[in-house]
Protein backbone atom coordinates (compact mmCIF):
# COMPACT_ATOMS: atom_id res chain seq x y z
CA UNK A 1 0.00 0.00 0.00
CA UNK A 2 1.64 3.65 -0.96
CA UNK A 3 2.13 5.49 2.12
CA UNK A 4 3.71 8.55 1.02
CA UNK A 5 2.47 11.16 -1.17
CA UNK A 6 3.81 10.86 -4.77
CA UNK A 7 6.01 13.41 -7.04
CA UNK A 8 4.91 12.33 -10.33
CA UNK A 9 6.86 12.85 -13.11
CA UNK A 10 6.68 11.98 -16.92
CA UNK A 11 9.53 11.55 -19.34
CA UNK A 12 10.34 9.23 -22.06
CA UNK A 13 12.95 6.11 -21.37
CA UNK A 14 16.35 7.20 -21.67
CA UNK A 15 18.22 3.90 -21.23
CA UNK A 16 18.40 -0.12 -20.87
CA UNK A 17 18.01 0.21 -17.10
CA UNK A 18 14.43 3.06 -17.97
CA UNK A 19 13.58 0.24 -20.42
CA UNK A 20 13.88 -2.77 -17.97
CA UNK A 21 12.12 -0.94 -15.18
CA UNK A 22 9.11 -0.67 -17.46
CA UNK A 23 9.02 -4.07 -18.94
CA UNK A 24 8.93 -5.40 -14.63
CA UNK A 25 5.82 -3.71 -14.19
CA UNK A 26 4.20 -4.50 -17.65
CA UNK A 27 5.08 -7.98 -16.30
CA UNK A 28 3.21 -7.50 -12.64
CA UNK A 29 0.03 -6.29 -14.42
CA UNK A 30 0.12 -8.32 -17.40
CA UNK A 31 1.84 -11.60 -16.43
CA UNK A 32 1.13 -11.63 -12.49
CA UNK A 33 -2.17 -9.87 -12.47
CA UNK A 34 -3.63 -11.23 -15.78
CA UNK A 35 -2.06 -14.38 -16.92
CA UNK A 36 -0.63 -13.33 -19.62
CA UNK A 37 2.64 -14.77 -20.82
CA UNK A 38 4.58 -14.32 -24.63
CA UNK A 39 7.91 -15.75 -26.30
CA UNK A 40 10.31 -13.26 -24.73
CA UNK A 41 8.21 -12.97 -21.39
CA UNK A 42 11.51 -13.34 -18.72
CA UNK A 43 10.10 -15.02 -16.35
CA UNK A 44 13.05 -15.72 -14.10
CA UNK A 45 14.07 -11.78 -14.67
CA UNK A 46 10.37 -10.61 -14.23
CA UNK A 47 10.33 -9.02 -17.60
CA UNK A 48 7.23 -8.46 -19.70
CA UNK A 49 8.69 -8.18 -23.08
CA UNK A 50 8.52 -8.58 -27.15
CA UNK A 51 10.20 -7.82 -30.25
CA UNK A 52 8.12 -4.25 -30.66
CA UNK A 53 10.09 -3.25 -27.65
CA UNK A 54 13.08 -1.54 -28.94
CA UNK A 55 11.32 0.60 -31.67
CA UNK A 56 8.62 2.01 -28.95
CA UNK A 57 8.88 5.06 -27.28
CA UNK A 58 8.23 4.34 -23.48
CA UNK A 59 6.43 7.13 -21.90
CA UNK A 60 7.18 6.38 -18.10
CA UNK A 61 5.27 7.73 -14.98
CA UNK A 62 7.77 8.01 -12.12
CA UNK A 63 6.97 8.42 -8.48
CA UNK A 64 10.53 10.18 -7.32
CA UNK A 65 9.35 9.38 -3.57
CA UNK A 66 9.08 5.54 -4.76
CA UNK A 67 12.28 3.77 -3.47
CA UNK A 68 11.96 0.57 -5.90
CA UNK A 69 12.18 0.37 -9.43
CA UNK A 70 13.25 3.63 -10.50
CA UNK A 71 10.29 4.83 -9.28
CA UNK A 72 8.16 3.71 -12.31
CA UNK A 73 4.56 3.35 -11.74
CA UNK A 74 3.31 3.90 -15.30
CA UNK A 75 3.92 3.17 -18.57
CA UNK A 76 2.82 3.77 -21.98
CA UNK A 77 4.50 2.15 -25.47
CA UNK A 78 4.42 4.81 -27.98
CA UNK A 79 4.60 4.00 -31.77
CA UNK A 80 4.61 6.48 -34.63
CA UNK A 81 4.38 5.51 -38.28
CA UNK A 82 8.30 6.03 -38.85
CA UNK A 83 9.23 3.57 -36.21
CA UNK A 84 6.86 1.24 -37.23
CA UNK A 85 8.28 0.91 -40.80
CA UNK A 86 11.36 -0.01 -39.20
CA UNK A 87 9.64 -2.68 -37.08
CA UNK A 88 7.98 -3.98 -40.17
CA UNK A 89 4.33 -3.12 -38.86
CA UNK A 90 2.72 -1.88 -36.02
CA UNK A 91 1.81 -4.19 -33.19
CA UNK A 92 -1.51 -4.11 -33.68
CA UNK A 93 -1.93 -5.24 -37.34
CA UNK A 94 -1.32 -8.88 -36.54
CA UNK A 95 -4.71 -8.42 -34.87
CA UNK A 96 -6.44 -6.18 -37.06
CA UNK A 97 -6.07 -4.65 -40.72
CA UNK A 98 -4.88 -1.29 -40.42
CA UNK A 99 -5.01 -0.64 -44.13
CA UNK A 100 -7.79 2.29 -43.67
CA UNK A 101 -5.80 4.36 -41.32
CA UNK A 102 -2.36 3.59 -43.31
CA UNK A 103 -3.72 4.70 -46.48
CA UNK A 104 -5.05 7.93 -45.31
CA UNK A 105 -2.18 10.04 -45.09
CA UNK A 106 -2.88 11.44 -41.39
CA UNK A 107 0.13 11.24 -38.97
CA UNK A 108 -0.64 7.99 -36.75
CA UNK A 109 0.22 6.86 -33.45
CA UNK A 110 -0.18 3.77 -32.08
CA UNK A 111 -0.61 2.94 -28.31
CA UNK A 112 -0.26 -0.11 -26.05
CA UNK A 113 0.67 -1.69 -22.79
CA UNK A 114 -0.50 1.06 -20.51
CA UNK A 115 -0.79 0.31 -17.02
CA UNK A 116 -0.32 1.68 -13.42
CA UNK A 117 1.15 0.12 -10.11
CA UNK A 118 -1.64 -0.94 -8.39
CA UNK A 119 -1.42 1.35 -5.38
CA UNK A 120 -1.82 4.25 -7.85
CA UNK A 121 -4.95 3.11 -9.56
CA UNK A 122 -7.86 5.39 -9.03
CA UNK A 123 -5.55 8.18 -8.11
CA UNK A 124 -4.70 11.21 -10.43
CA UNK A 125 -1.72 9.34 -11.48
CA UNK A 126 -3.41 8.58 -14.71
CA UNK A 127 -4.16 12.16 -15.50
CA UNK A 128 -0.73 12.62 -15.18
CA UNK A 129 0.92 9.73 -17.80
CA UNK A 130 -1.61 11.13 -19.69
CA UNK A 131 -0.34 14.83 -19.75
CA UNK A 132 2.96 13.44 -20.99
CA UNK A 133 0.62 11.65 -24.02
CA UNK A 134 -0.91 14.88 -24.64
CA UNK A 135 2.63 16.99 -25.30
CA UNK A 136 4.15 14.03 -27.31
CA UNK A 137 1.12 13.83 -29.73
CA UNK A 138 1.41 18.05 -29.87
CA UNK A 139 4.98 17.62 -30.67
CA UNK A 140 4.73 15.09 -32.64
CA UNK A 141 1.50 16.85 -34.55
CA UNK A 142 -0.83 13.34 -34.27
CA UNK A 143 -3.89 13.24 -36.33
CA UNK A 144 -4.90 9.47 -35.32
CA UNK A 145 -4.07 7.51 -32.23
CA UNK A 146 -5.13 3.52 -32.07
CA UNK A 147 -4.17 1.03 -30.02
CA UNK A 148 -5.71 -2.44 -28.83
CA UNK A 149 -7.58 -2.39 -25.49
CA UNK A 150 -8.41 -5.69 -23.22
CA UNK A 151 -10.73 -7.25 -21.78
CA UNK A 152 -9.34 -9.20 -18.66
CA UNK A 153 -10.48 -13.20 -19.91
CA UNK A 154 -11.04 -15.11 -23.40
CA UNK A 155 -14.27 -16.34 -22.54
CA UNK A 156 -16.77 -14.22 -24.67
CA UNK A 157 -20.18 -15.03 -23.27
CA UNK A 158 -19.75 -12.82 -20.07
CA UNK A 159 -18.61 -10.27 -22.58
CA UNK A 160 -21.40 -9.97 -24.85
CA UNK A 161 -23.16 -7.44 -23.51
CA UNK A 162 -19.97 -4.89 -23.56
CA UNK A 163 -18.97 -5.68 -27.24
CA UNK A 164 -22.46 -5.26 -28.36
CA UNK A 165 -22.73 -2.13 -27.09
CA UNK A 166 -19.89 -0.77 -28.18
CA UNK A 167 -20.27 -2.31 -31.84
CA UNK A 168 -23.44 -0.38 -32.02
CA UNK A 169 -22.84 2.72 -30.31
CA UNK A 170 -19.46 3.37 -30.72
CA UNK A 171 -18.33 1.92 -33.92
CA UNK A 172 -15.74 3.88 -35.55
CA UNK A 173 -16.68 5.88 -39.28
CA UNK A 174 -15.93 3.78 -42.46
CA UNK A 175 -12.73 5.95 -42.88
CA UNK A 176 -11.73 5.44 -39.24
CA UNK A 177 -12.59 1.80 -39.45
CA UNK A 178 -10.52 -1.18 -39.05
CA UNK A 179 -11.37 -4.38 -38.96
CA UNK A 180 -10.10 -7.73 -36.90
CA UNK A 181 -8.22 -10.02 -39.18
CA UNK A 182 -10.44 -12.40 -40.36
CA UNK A 183 -8.37 -15.41 -39.38
CA UNK A 184 -9.17 -14.22 -36.21
CA UNK A 185 -12.82 -12.18 -36.35
CA UNK A 186 -14.79 -12.02 -33.28
CA UNK A 187 -17.94 -10.87 -33.85
CA UNK A 188 -19.10 -8.19 -31.38
CA UNK A 189 -22.83 -7.76 -33.00
CA UNK A 190 -23.90 -10.23 -30.24
CA UNK A 191 -26.83 -8.92 -28.79
CA UNK A 192 -29.56 -6.43 -30.88
CA UNK A 193 -29.40 -3.33 -30.01
CA UNK A 194 -32.51 -3.05 -28.19
CA UNK A 195 -31.85 -5.62 -25.89
CA UNK A 196 -29.07 -4.14 -24.47
CA UNK A 197 -28.41 -4.03 -20.70
CA UNK A 198 -26.37 -0.27 -20.63
CA UNK A 199 -25.55 -0.79 -17.05
CA UNK A 200 -24.50 -3.97 -17.34
CA UNK A 201 -22.25 -3.27 -20.15
CA UNK A 202 -20.64 -0.47 -18.50
CA UNK A 203 -19.82 -2.49 -15.56
CA UNK A 204 -18.41 -5.18 -17.90
CA UNK A 205 -16.19 -2.75 -19.58
CA UNK A 206 -12.56 -2.09 -18.65
CA UNK A 207 -11.99 1.85 -16.92
CA UNK A 208 -9.14 2.59 -19.53
CA UNK A 209 -11.76 1.94 -22.57
CA UNK A 210 -14.61 3.94 -20.75
CA UNK A 211 -12.24 6.88 -20.87
CA UNK A 212 -11.40 6.80 -24.07
CA UNK A 213 -14.66 6.83 -25.19
CA UNK A 214 -15.20 9.81 -23.29
CA UNK A 215 -12.60 11.22 -25.09
CA UNK A 216 -14.22 10.80 -28.45
CA UNK A 217 -13.07 7.14 -29.13
CA UNK A 218 -14.52 4.53 -31.29
CA UNK A 219 -13.92 0.82 -31.56
CA UNK A 220 -12.92 -1.20 -35.00
CA UNK A 221 -14.92 -3.78 -36.29
CA UNK A 222 -14.88 -7.29 -34.36
CA UNK A 223 -12.59 -7.83 -31.52
CA UNK A 224 -9.53 -10.40 -30.98
CA UNK A 225 -9.06 -13.10 -28.74
CA UNK A 226 -5.32 -13.49 -27.30
CA UNK A 227 -5.30 -16.65 -25.90
CA UNK A 228 -1.26 -16.24 -24.99
CA UNK A 229 -2.11 -12.79 -23.56
CA UNK A 230 -5.61 -14.22 -21.85
CA UNK A 231 -7.85 -11.17 -23.01
CA UNK A 232 -10.26 -9.85 -25.91
CA UNK A 233 -9.02 -7.08 -27.67
CA UNK A 234 -10.59 -4.04 -29.27
CA UNK A 235 -9.32 -1.47 -31.52
CA UNK A 236 -9.78 1.81 -30.16
CA UNK A 237 -8.95 4.93 -32.35
CA UNK A 238 -9.18 8.36 -31.53
CA UNK A 239 -9.47 11.51 -34.04
CA UNK A 240 -7.79 14.28 -32.85
CA UNK A 241 -9.99 16.61 -34.94
CA UNK A 242 -13.22 15.21 -34.15
CA UNK A 243 -12.04 16.03 -30.51
CA UNK A 244 -13.47 19.38 -28.97
CA UNK A 245 -10.89 21.85 -27.70
CA UNK A 246 -11.25 20.32 -23.91
CA UNK A 247 -10.82 16.37 -25.20
CA UNK A 248 -8.30 17.63 -27.62
CA UNK A 249 -5.40 18.04 -24.48
CA UNK A 250 -6.47 14.36 -23.34
CA UNK A 251 -5.82 15.13 -19.62
CA UNK A 252 -7.66 18.32 -17.89
CA UNK A 253 -4.60 20.36 -16.94
CA UNK A 254 -1.73 11.60 -23.61
CA UNK A 255 -0.83 7.26 -26.15
CA UNK A 256 -4.06 4.98 -25.12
Amino acid sequence: MRAHTPEFQVRLAASEADLRHAQRLRYRVFVEELGGDGALVDHDAGLERDRFDPFYDHLLLIDRAAPDEGGVVGVYRLLRADQATAAGQFYSEDEYDLSVLKASGRNLLELGRSCLAEPYRGSMAMMHLWGGLADYVDRHRIDVLFGVASFHGTDIAPLKQALAFLHHRHLAPPELRVRAQPAHFQNMDLIPESDIDRRAAMVQTPALIKAYLRLGGFVGEGAFVDHAFNTTDVCLVMDTARMNAKQARISTGRRA
